[in-house]
């Protein structure tokens, strides 16, 4: 069992919301599967939450960098999901 980077799955979940931290099958290799459904979870939270923020859609940067944000947290979701997906079949 591992730990998360940034020691809890919000805390690792906002670092890779802000681009501080990239997800990747290394990094994920020392969580559990346990860990990354939390992980998940937390995800999946920060998603709801950026979406739903309001927006004034005539602030072209505000908007660039809300949907970076959402790229780069639907990259994280999908990569965790695929490792999870693996790991579960025992190819990981």
């Amino acid at each position: 069992m591992g730990s998360y980077q940034g020691g809890s799955a919000p805390a690792m979940a906002k670092q890779v919301c802000d681009g501080y931290t990239l997800l990747s099958r290394v990094s994920l290799k020392r969580l559990d599967l346990d860990q990354m459904v939390k992980l998940e979870f937390e995800l999946d939270k920060k998603l709801r939450e950026t979406r739903g923020e309001p927006m004034d859609l005539s602030d072209q940067p505000a908007l660039q960098q809300r949907n970076r944000r959402i790229s780069r947290i639907e990259g994280a979701v999908r990569l965790l999901r695929h490792t999870m997906q693996e790991r579960r079949r025992g190819r990981f």
